[in-house]
């Protein structure tokens, strides 16, 4: 009953976060609400995958974890720097 319950407030939260993605004003703030969309999906695919007893898709979620960091840090980067191949050898 309990992770039922957490399955539920997890998809509360998902809906106001994915309102904050498309209601953001700034940029950043929809970048923001995009990471936020990965944990609340990583913690979804945990206590989904506990409630019909398949573990494996722990193993999902902590791949998908990667994948979310690693997407969130090149947008971030792209909107800074406009190009994903920016260095800083200029000092500038």
């Amino acid at each position: 009953m309990m992770f039922a319950a957490a399955t539920l407030a997890i998809l509360a939260a998902l809906a106001l976060v994915v309102s904050r993605a498309i209601l953001g004003p700034t940029v950043f703030d929809r970048a923001l609400a995009g990471n936020s969309v990965g944990t609340l999906a990583i913690l979804l695919l945990a206590v989904v995958g506990f409630l019909t007893g398949r573990p494996e898709w722990l193993d999902i979620a902590i791949t998908y974890g990667l994948l979310n960091l690693i997407g969130t840090l090149a947008v971030l980067k792209y909107f800074r720097y406009g190009d994903l191949a920016y260095d800083d050898e200029d000092g500038a």
